[in-house]
């Protein structure tokens, strides 16, 4: 009911409602006044022929049965008739109803019609005398006085009076017919009214409908046109809206899509900031990077970007300029360039793209110092050759003892140029990917083992206790290239061998975790700095900065290990204290 009160259609029928209503009442008061005033008048004038023709009728002071039976015929039954010869005396009476003696009483004693017996011409007044229906009840009478003349001498008055019910019935009847015209107007007005909703309103609360169909994204909804008025054409403006909204919005999902496709391909992170600094939109590789960059600075920073990348921040936003830096945030380096966004004519935000170079920097070290490696490597075999053949060739050499001395060494730095080249060109295959393993079932124990007993004797020379544990039984087989793998423990043994002091120890383990055989070379050595770990298994590293051959090697031969051990799916790591000790761990899965 609130609902359709609510409505247009409500509103239009409340509206009518009201004015037919007030229409009616105004009319009802008028026509209820008109009605009085006139059945008051068409009284009077019935009253005055009726008493006009009852004074010419009534010549004498009696009256006869003639003359009665006359003037019955005169009267109607809602007509009232007193003949006086003076106030005191009535001749007669012709009366219905109750309390005739009072309203007899009071119409001939009243002193405003008592001048009708001095008077020639007629008097009328409005009495107010007791109901002649009902008991206790006064109404207003309108009563007539007409002088009775005889030979044009007075004497005696005709009092005539209707019954005022007749015009309250009236006044009833009418009344009636009023209301019943507003029950007819109100069922007129709400047959209207829903005309209305079929015509005008109904197809507003469609267009409403397709309205909330629009809100919700179902542009495929279309409105059904019946009429070519305005409201025809409203409904034809909101069918090509509904269109024109589809078509945009797949224009702009298109770019959508498309933008968030070329944002989602590159490799390079870009964020969008807001005004005030807050991040708007990143692609996935700068997702990455916030949350790297979030990791390193812990939970304790409520910023989620370096402060770096802020001061940049700062000045685009202030001077409306694009900046590019190269920096270097921690360990990481980065290309960054950041442009500013417009809105108009004022700046909304900006737009950062960083590249991670930190990569690309750490090949260039690499190659640079695989290049100054190789340079340093070569150069002294190269010069020892040199010298020592200009020395054989110029005949400073004067015994045939020196001659083999300075070939022994010539011999040694030409093997040593070797073992570098043959190295290089391993490390070469195995990065590249060309390296072929040669995979059989061998046991696990008795091959390691061999391979460390391997170097017993090189441990005693050393003064070093060369060690071998495991909890494998005799029988665990595991599939490796066994002569790989022995490359393997061959530098991870001669390296703990060569850097570890006399009476040290070097200890070869294997033990068995969750379906990996796990083989750890320890030794008592000097140990390997922090600072140089995560770097120990890069080419032509070496923890001895001067470079001395008093340990020999090439460089190499970490960076090889590491290589033969990942293309058996295995992982090999480092652990170390300076003056306490270095453990190689390598993992080989079992199947």
């Amino acid at each position: 009911m609130i609902r359709i009160a609510t409505s247009i259609v409500g509103k239009l029928w409340v509206t009518i409602l009201l004015l037919v209503s007030f229409v009616l009442f105004i009319f009802t008061v008028f026509m209820l006044e008109f009605l009085e005033s006139y059945h008051n008048e068409q009284s009077e004038i019935s009253l005055r022929q009726t008493a006009a023709a009852i004074a010419s009728i009534v010549d004498e002071d009696e009256l006869d049965d003639k003359q009665f039976a006359i003037i019955s015929e005169l009267l109607t039954e809602t007509t009232n008739v007193l003949i006086a010869k003076n106030p005191n005396e009535v001749l007669y009476s012709m009366q219905e109803g109750l309390n005739k003696e009072e309203i007899q009483k009071n119409i001939i004693s009243n002193e405003d019609l008592g001048e009708v017996y001095e008077s020639s011409e007629p008097i009328v007044k409005e009495l107010l005398l007791p109901s002649n229906i009902e008991e206790n009840k006064n109404l207003k009478y309108i009563v007539l006085g007409f002088p009775l003349k005889s030979d044009e001498e007075l004497h005696g008055a005709v009092f005539i009076y209707k019954n005022p019910d007749a015009l309250n019935q009236t006044s009833n009847e009418t009344t009636k017919i009023v209301f019943l015209a507003a029950a007819i107007a109100f069922i007129l007005t709400t047959i209207f009214a829903f005309f209305l909703s079929s015509k005008i309103t109904l197809p507003l609360r469609n267009m409403r409908e397709h309205a909330f169909e629009l809100a919700k994204g179902r542009f495929d909804s279309k409105i059904e046109i019946k009429q070519n008025d305005e409201i025809g054409q409203l409904a034809v403006a909101f069918n090509q809206m509904g269109r024109q909204l589809k078509h945009h919005l797949e224009v702009i999902n298109q770019e959508k899509e498309q933008l968030s496709s070329i944002l989602t391909s590159m490799t390079d992170s870009v964020i969008t900031f807001n005004r005030d600094k807050t991040i708007l939109v990143s692609n996935p590789p700068a997702e990455r990077l916030l949350q790297k960059w979030f990791v390193e600075k812990g939970l304790n920073s409520s910023k989620p970007i370096p402060e770096e990348l802020y001061q940049m921040l700062d000045h685009v936003l202030s001077f409306e300029d694009q900046l590019d830096e190269e920096l270097q945030m921690g360990k990481s380096y980065y290309s960054i360039t950041i442009s500013p966004l417009y809105s108009g004519d004022s700046i909304r935000g900006a737009v950062a793209v960083i590249r991670d170079k930190t990569e690309e920097t750490k090949l260039e070290k690499l190659k640079s110092d695989f290049i100054a490696n190789v340079s340093h490597e070569l150069r002294t075999p190269i010069a020892m050759l040199q010298g020592y053949s200009e020395a054989i060739i110029d005949g400073v050499v004067t015994t045939e003892e020196e001659r083999t001395d300075m070939i022994r060494i010539i011999y040694d730095e030409s093997q040593r140029m070797s073992r570098l080249v043959t190295d290089l060109l391993d490390l070469a295959r195995m990065e590249s990917g060309h390296m072929s393993l040669y995979k059989d079932d061998v046991p696990l124990v008795s091959v390691i083992e061999r391979m460390t007993h391997k170097f017993d004797q090189t441990a005693k020379e050393n003064h070093v206790q060369l060690h071998f544990e495991t909890d494998f039984s005799e029988d665990a087989l595991i599939p490796i290239d066994e002569d790989r793998i022995e490359q393997v423990l061959t530098n991870l043994i001669d390296n703990a061998i060569r850097h570890t002091p006399a009476e040290g120890s070097v200890t070869v383990s294997i033990t068995n975790e969750q379906k990996f055989a796990k083989v750890q070379v320890s030794d008592t050595g000097q140990g390997i700095p922090q600072d140089d770990l995560p770097y120990v298994f890069e080419r032509f590293y070496k923890a001895d900065k001067a470079r001395t051959r008093s340990k020999g090697g090439t460089g190499l031969g970490l960076a090889i290990t590491k290589n033969i051990v990942e293309a058996h799916n295995g992982t090999i790591s480092v652990d170390s204290v300076e003056q306490q000790g270095t453990i190689f761990t390598f993992y080989l899965p079992l199947t």
